[in-house]
């Protein structure tokens, strides 16, 4: 094995290693999970080299000089202020989401009125407009880390996928009997997942077209779906209550995750892929070992339906989202919570953390979207400006720009 070059992945923190072997150029990454601003950067890059022999003596400088590069993205920001940038009228009836790809050059809008366009994020300008469903545009999503292509599903039962540079479209998958209201791309960009309100999911291959696999076992709606970080499993939650993991490789169920009483309404792997989080309207989250499939935490304090739930980018604190009108973030070793975030005069529907984790980000059927410090609770900031409630919020892969999706048919983006 010969080690041909280092690149940084800031979030989570990490070192990728290019390297060749058998004369194919392979890549592996070393996770920096734990790395802080005082870390000890001498004392790390040593531990790395006693776990990593592509990291040789003669590499350690380069490797002390990269870790640095990481700390210095995750020293504490100062009180950074969003400001509207652009109000774009994106379509002609409401929107139903929104989607960024991980460079933030661009973002997508899926809408009522059967399209889905590509705007460019510097400028606000649209880019292609993508045309063809027979129904609204529902589930969203770019290919990332790569970008290049957009997948869209449908209340027409099909989902298509499209270059996101041209506005081609691909593929057209049909099999599902009913709308499409979830999908994903697998981290490879290899296979494209899609849930249904038919009961299933579907595995589609971007390259051929063709359907892979069926995954059958739900007894009610499908609506929320994701990949762990390698792409060998996929979770799909239901509104029979439970969630299921299944092995992307050969569409055979794991685990089904039996413990909530009502509808899942979210669910998300950690990083490492150690752990499952599930929001569900039962007013819970439940944290789940993902290799046995036991529950090892239900997480409790909300009033009402949790209607988002998500991990920070190592996987140390999660949020949650609730009909009651508030947030909360809990502490994913210990389990307990850490604060609440309270302000909001209605449903928060959105819940998602910048790149750092250190500020969380909530959308609202009050019509504004907040800004959080994730660990103090403390709202930072109050987005203001639509006129209908916001559904859709997320920061971009730097964390300095936000934007914002209403029913008031219009994206907004705050600099």
């Amino acid at each position: 094995m010969k080690l041909k070059s280092l690149l940084l992945r800031y979030y989570p923190p990490g070192i990728m290693l290019e390297y060749e072997k058998g004369g194919k150029l392979k890549t592996k990454s070393i996770d920096l999970l734990e790395l802080s601003p005082s870390t000890d950067v001498g004392a790390l890059v040593e531990e790395i080299q006693r776990a990593e022999p592509l990291i040789t003596a003669t590499r350690a400088e380069q490797v002390k000089l990269l870790v640095r590069r990481l700390q210095e993205k995750l020293a504490p920001q100062g009180s950074h202020r969003f400001y509207l940038f652009k109000v774009l009228r994106a379509h002609i009836l409401p929107l139903t989401n929104v989607a960024l790809n991980k460079s933030g050059s661009c973002f997508i809008t899926g809408s009522y009125d059967r399209t889905c366009k590509v705007w460019d994020m510097a400028s606000g300008e649209e880019l292609h407009t993508l045309e063809g469903h027979k129904n609204v545009v529902y589930a969203i999503a770019f290919n990332n880390p790569y970008g290049d292509k957009v997948a869209t599903g449908s209340f027409d039962k099909t989902c298509k996928l499209w270059s996101a540079e041209t506005g081609k479209c691909f593929h057209t998958f049909r099999g599902h009997t009913a709308e499409i209201v979830c999908l994903s791309f697998n981290p490879q960009s290899t296979v494209v997942a899609t849930g249904s309100m038919d009961t299933v999911a579907k595995l589609w291959d971007i390259q051929s077209g063709e359907e892979v696999f069926t995954l059958i076992g739900h007894l009610a709606e499908i609506i929320s779906l994701s990949f762990d970080n390698s792409g060998s499993r996929i979770i799909t939650g239901s509104f029979d209550h439970t969630v299921v993991v299944w092995d992307a490789g050969t569409g055979r169920r794991v685990h089904t995750l039996i413990g909530h009483c009502a509808e899942i309404s979210s669910t998300m792997f950690s990083w490492d892929c150690s752990l499952i989080l599930t929001g569900s309207m039962d007013k819970t989250c439940m944290l789940w070992d993902a290799t046995s499939g036991q529950c090892v935490a239900t997480l409790t304090g909300h009033e009402d339906e949790i209607l988002d739930s998500c991990f920070d980018y190592t996987g140390k604190l999660i949020a949650s989202a609730s009909a009651d009108g508030t947030a909360r973030v809990y502490c994913t070793a210990t389990r307990k919570c850490i604060t609440k975030l309270e302000g909001h005069d209605g449903e928060i529907s959105k819940i998602s953390f910048n790149p750092q984790g250190t500020r969380l980000l909530t959308g609202s059927t009050d019509r504004t979207a907040r800004v959080w410090d994730a660990r103090t609770g403390q709202c930072l900031q109050v987005l203001e400006g639509h006129t209908d409630e916001i559904f859709s919020c997320f920061f971009n892969y730097k964390g300095d720009i936000v934007i914002t999706g209403s029913k008031d048919n219009t994206c907004r983006i705050w600099r």
